[in-house]
């Protein structure tokens, strides 16, 4: 007696059904981690606002940075980090980045090797435990009316800032990407960095889109790879405008961030088995 050939039809069935039971594993396992990773977040929160109370910001960063390491950590990602030779981790500056999900500033805090805080938007002041820790810890209100009272007031507090040694990271796109690709930057920081004759230094952060995006919750496993470049002078009688400056240094951060995403993109073409060189 001879055996049917085997039908493609076979094989097609079964694939739905590994694909629907990898992603119920997926989100369960998205669930578990944004419990874990905000749990961990809310618990221990309180804990370093009422330290905030009682001893200086600046002696208190190595619970802060292992708070954020421990947020990223339980959230399911891995962190690298990639200097480049002429990276100076003591020269005050901007730290301008590429912004892809909530867990960007924990990622950078636990990287950047020196006493950062951030410019950030106002209305994120207003989240509870969050917005109070943000207040406590010296980060700068970005107004998102821009009343000139409101914009001289960022001015004052980005140079008092800067003018007492503390580094500021910036997110010059005005928000979170939705394709994975760097966005435009916008004037404002590297005017503020002319004028101040602060450096810029830019930093890309590879492969937080595919741990997670702006449009999903979903949590996968992800390694994130920041990359810290080189320091961009500013100031100093330079003609430079602003605009060059933020193209100079848009092309830093969007480098190795779109260079991952061809590369991923040529990797899911290849064919079965072979790897790229």
């Amino acid at each position: 007696m001879t055996l049917p050939p085997e039908t493609s039809w076979t094989r097609e069935s079964s694939a739905p059904a590994e694909e629907r039971q990898s992603s119920a594993f997926l989100w369960m396992r998205a669930i578990f981690r944004w419990v874990l990773a905000g749990g961990f977040f809310f618990s221990v929160c309180p804990v370093l606002i009422l330290l905030g109370v009682f001893v200086d910001p600046r002696r208190n960063d190595g619970p802060q940075r292992w708070l954020c390491r421990n947020v990223v950590r339980l959230a399911g990602a891995r962190v690298e980090v990639r200097r480049s030779a002429g990276f100076d981790p003591n020269k005050v500056c901007f730290f301008v980045s590429n912004h892809v999900n909530l867990f960007d500033p924990f990622v950078l805090y636990s990287v950047i090797p020196q006493f950062i805080r951030g410019l950030e938007l106002e209305s994120h002041f207003r989240i509870p435990v969050y917005g109070w820790l943000m207040k406590r810890f010296g980060n700068v209100p970005v107004p998102e009316v821009n009343r000139p009272s409101d914009l001289k007031r960022m001015w004052r507090m980005t140079r008092a800032a800067v003018d007492q040694g503390v580094s500021l990271v910036v997110f010059p796109e005005g928000g979170r990407t939705i394709t994975g690709r760097v966005g435009p930057f916008r004037d404002g920081a590297f005017r503020m960095a002319e004028e101040f004759g602060t450096p810029i230094t830019p930093v890309s952060i590879v492969g937080s889109f595919a741990f997670n995006s702006k449009t999903s919750w979903m949590l996968r496993p992800a390694t994130i790879v920041v990359w810290l470049h080189d320091a961009i002078e500013t100031g100093g009688g330079s003609k430079r405008d602003a605009a060059e400056l933020r193209d100079q240094v848009w092309k830093a951060v969007s480098g190795p961030v779109h260079a991952s995403m061809s590369e991923g993109a040529a990797g899911e073409s290849a064919p079965a088995g072979k790897t790229k060189a």
